[in-house]
């Protein structure tokens, strides 16, 4: 199955739709501007909506399979995640990268593992020794490339 996301003007995706490989075959192939219109004249575009472009479920072309709020780069020819964060940046393969590393220890103990999330607020990972938030919490200090305890 071929997969087409529709963008807005903005070229955020608005949705994905699935499509005959043959139809795609038939008309351009894979990547093509006339398999794209192709699929417009099967499939009108949502309110808001105003190109197909091509995605690849198996993320072998556009860098990887387009979602909804996903952006297309036409410059680039790839799909972009959504900005996780207003702190964070792409990097040069155009992934997002928080203004910290991620932490290089992931487990405590007896290879058990923190759930790590980003505190925005505080510009930090945060990890947590119970996946229900329920237990201790723990900030990653990057200069010690450790983990200490807030008391939380």
């Amino acid at each position: 199955m071929a997969h087409y996301a529709e963008l807005d003007i903005n070229n955020k995706v608005i949705r994905v739709l699935t499509a005959c490989n043959q139809d795609i075959l038939k008309n351009g192939g894979e990547q093509s501007e006339q398999a794209a219109e192709h699929f417009k004249s099967l499939n009108k575009f949502s309110e808001n909506g105003v190109k197909w472009v091509q995605t690849s479920y198996n993320n072998n072309f556009r860098k990887q399979y387009a979602g909804i709020g996903y952006t297309f780069d036409f410059t680039k020819n790839k799909f972009i995640t959504p900005q996780p964060f207003a702190s964070w940046s792409l990097d040069s393969n155009d992934d997002w990268q928080a203004p910290v590393a991620y932490p290089t220890v992931t487990t405590y103990g007896d290879n058990v593992r923190y759930f790590i999330s980003w505190d925005e607020a505080g510009q930090r990972w945060i990890g947590k020794d119970d996946s229900m938030g329920n237990g201790n919490e723990f900030v990653w200090l990057p200069n010690t490339s450790s983990w200490i305890a807030t008391g939380n």
